[in-house]
């Protein structure tokens, strides 16, 4: 339920493809909240650069350590945060699949779906999904200048049918309120207007799917 002294929501769960800033957000959610933060952790999988090497012969490894990641996250957060007024987190355990669709062959598929239905928990659902949006064109931009090596083998086209899957997962997701976001132009980051537009519009989703075009503030222009 949402946290009574501050009109926002209690679970936020920030999530978008590569680059387009969604831990940077979380990030900044859970100190402008004092609230607890969960991020994913992908340079703790050792099978990730040699995916970017080669998608096709380490997409289930790569997967599988995902989800086991990722599920041993919201367990061990669930059982430790019970009653945690407000949380935050970078990631939602569902879009595991949307990689998983788009990453493996019908074999491996079946096999990922067989363990993911074995280690499905009852998982604290979100109060807000806010959906980070850009062209690829800036989501190459971004990974660009972040420097991480491996990223940088990440294909444009593998990022492309990687956008474009987030938009169709949340364009049908209905597990709770989705917030789109236009965050092609802003910078919640380093732009305090940017943010504070943002905080305002949070607090006016309850429900439903909803779209913010927010635009550039002068500190930005």
């Amino acid at each position: 339920m949402a946290n009574e002294k501050t009109g926002y929501p209690g679970y936020v769960v920030v999530e978008g493809a590569i680059g387009v800033g969604k831990t940077s957000l979380a990030q900044k959610l859970s100190q402008a909240f004092g609230s607890d933060l969960l991020l994913e952790r992908p340079e703790e999988n050792p099978f990730l650069e040699r995916f970017y090497q080669s998608r096709k012969h380490f997409a289930l490894p790569t997967q599988l350590f995902f989800l086991f990641q990722r599920a041993r996250q919201m367990q061990e957060w669930k059982q430790r945060d019970l009653f945690a007024p407000t949380r935050v987190a970078d990631f939602l355990l569902e879009k595991d699949r949307l990689f998983a669709r788009l990453n493996l062959d019908d074999d491996e598929l079946r096999i990922y779906e067989q363990v993911y239905d074995q280690l499905r928990i009852d998982l604290p659902v979100p109060e807000l999904v806010i959906y980070l949006q850009a062209p690829v064109d800036v989501l190459i931009e971004r990974v660009r200048r972040r420097g991480i090596g491996f990223e940088r083998m990440i294909e444009r086209d593998y990022l492309e049918q990687l956008n474009e899957a987030y938009t169709h997962f949340f364009y049908h997701y209905s597990g709770a309120p989705v917030l789109m976001v236009n965050a092609s132009e802003v910078n919640f980051v380093e732009s305090e207007a940017d943010f504070q537009a943002l905080l305002a519009y949070l607090r006016h989703v309850k429900s439903g799917r909803h779209f913010f075009n927010p635009l550039p503030s002068r500190e930005q222009a």
